[in-house]
């Protein structure tokens, strides 16, 4: 049948057609959006853990020596990750030669989807750098000219 000018034919058939090829790429941007968007509150709670183990183990020397103690602190604060995360403490001295305790916590993410060339898991880590507080302030009188 032949079309007349002005008139409107509907073509059904080729929209279905798009539909069919464009679904499957559609739905898989929105499951592996979805999928990983799930990623941002564990690393928020790991990147907390972190600074809390940070602060607790700034507090002195003594704590800052006490691993299990960084590690309560640190897990206190991420009791709604399945496994627990490791939590890793180390006492530095940073540019300026002072005493610092630095955190790290790892956790292992793993995706709900699993398709060709997008990873399955996802390893978050975060370090947290905190001075340690001196146990006796400084001298004013010794350092003052």
């Amino acid at each position: 049948m032949r079309c007349r000018l002005g008139e409107r034919t509907t073509r059904y058939g080729a929209a279905v057609v798009e539909l069919a090829i464009l679904l499957p790429l559609l739905a898989f941007l929105f499951v592996a959006g979805v999928d990983f968007a799930r990623v941002y509150y564990p690393a928020l709670t790991i990147t907390n853990a972190a600074s809390s183990g940070a602060l607790w183990g700034a507090r002195d020397d003594v704590r800052a020596a006490d691993t299990a103690g960084i590690r309560k602190a640190a897990l206190a604060d991420a009791t709604d990750l399945k496994p627990p995360p490791t939590v890793t403490s180390v006492i530095e001295k940073d540019e300026l030669g002072h005493a610092c305790i630095k955190v790290t916590v790892t956790w292992t993410f793993n995706t709900v989807s699993r398709f060709p060339m997008v990873p399955n898991t996802l390893n978050l880590t975060r370090t947290v750098q905190m001075r340690i507080a001196p146990t006796q302030p400084k001298d004013v009188a010794a350092t003052s000219p």
